[in-house]
């Protein structure tokens, strides 16, 4: 199987689009209630639904890139806000971490090989 797309929840579509279109997205759909993005590098896309009522999104959405510090910079001077810079964790993977203006919580990370390829890699199949 492919992963397809994820879907995050939103309240406000247009103030949605612009966070993502900001981040550097290409969105490819555009309707009043859904949105949807295609990463810039590779064939991966999510989408945004809006929703009327309250909501609490406790999904994590990552987003690989290799030069991680650079885009934080870039982002910043765009505005961006952060809650943590790029910072080494210690399951070997470099993460910042932000909220798009809904509260979805994204985090901007670069794993290198340790992405599929941790020290602590099994392969369990069913």
């Amino acid at each position: 199987m492919k992963l397809n797309q994820v879907t995050l929840p939103v309240k406000n579509m247009n103030e949605a689009v612009a966070f993502y279109l900001t981040l550097g997205f290409i969105q490819i759909v555009d309707t009043p209630h859904y949105a949807r993005f295609q990463c810039t590098n590779g064939d991966a896309t999510f989408s945004l639904s809006l929703q009327s009522g309250d909501f609490k999104s406790h999904a994590v959405i990552y987003f690989e890139e290799e030069h991680l510090d650079a885009l934080y910079t870039s982002l910043v001077k765009k505005g961006i806000t952060f809650e943590q810079p790029p910072t080494a964790q210690r399951y070997l993977w470099t993460e910042a971490i932000l909220k798009d203006p809904s509260g979805n919580k994204i985090k901007l990370y670069w794993a290198g090989e340790n992405r599929l390829n941790p020290p602590w890699k099994v392969e369990k199949r069913g």
